[in-house]
């Protein structure tokens, strides 16, 4: 049995933080928090790979991201 999710129909919604320049931006396809996995893609690949993260971790990302937790990349 495959723990994979099958993400070939999946809405992907793009980071609030989106500058809309094609510059460094993520998705994550939030309808498969529900199953316990958060996946995330780079916008700029969206044939490209994803990561997978349980809910809580993504979220504790978020919140340290938003917090400014990992200062300027």
């Amino acid at each position: 049995m495959s723990t994979i999710p099958d993400l070939s129909h999946a809405e992907w919604v793009k980071s609030s933080y989106s500058q809309g320049n094609g510059g460094e931006c993520i998705e994550w396809a939030p309808a498969f928090a529900a199953s316990g996995i958060v996946p995330v893609r780079d916008s700029k690949e969206p044939h490209g790979p994803s990561l997978g993260f349980q809910p809580a971790a993504w979220s504790s990302f978020v919140s340290a991201a938003k917090a400014g937790e990992f200062g300027v990349v």
